[in-house]
């Protein structure tokens, strides 16, 4: 979570990961709701460089810390099953995914090269098998 306050760009509601999965840098598209949560946060917290600093506040928060916090949900939320960050990329592209999102675009969002491993963390709900059509339902111009 090596986030500067500098990555949220409100104007254009985006962020900046900063060499994130696979070292590389990327922008993604930043949610009204979450754009209100961060500028409750911010209101509160006032973070300087790093937007969730760590225990000294001069560097961003440390991965164990990040693990608790999911870990913490977890157990607050009534989960059963294991959470972790990448966990919640996979559940990301999913869900991107079931709502319509272009595997290509969602290629893009996770900072893949290969489509081929995009493919492999979209993991395709019965919601969409059904919605999909099979081509023997399909109206033809002759029968």
């Amino acid at each position: 979570m090596r986030l500067r306050v500098a990555d949220i760009d409100s104007e254009q509601m985006l962020i900046r990961i900063r060499k994130g999965k696979g070292r590389r840098d990327r922008l993604v598209p930043l949610s009204p709701t979450l754009q209100q949560l961060l500028r409750a946060y911010y209101r509160v917290q006032q973070p300087g460089v790093w937007l969730f600093p760590g225990m000294r506040g001069d560097a961003p928060i440390s991965r164990r810390a990040v693990v608790s916090a999911c870990q913490k949900a977890r157990e607050q939320t009534g989960l059963r099953t294991h959470i972790t960050v990448h966990t919640l990329r996979h559940s990301f592209a999913t869900h991107l995914l079931d709502s319509g999102a272009n595997i290509r675009t969602i290629q893009v969002l996770l900072g893949h090269h290969n489509i081929n491993t995009t493919a492999l963390y979209t993991h395709v709900s019965r919601t969409v098998l059904h919605a999909t059509g099979s081509p023997l339902d399909l109206p033809t111009a002759k029968r």
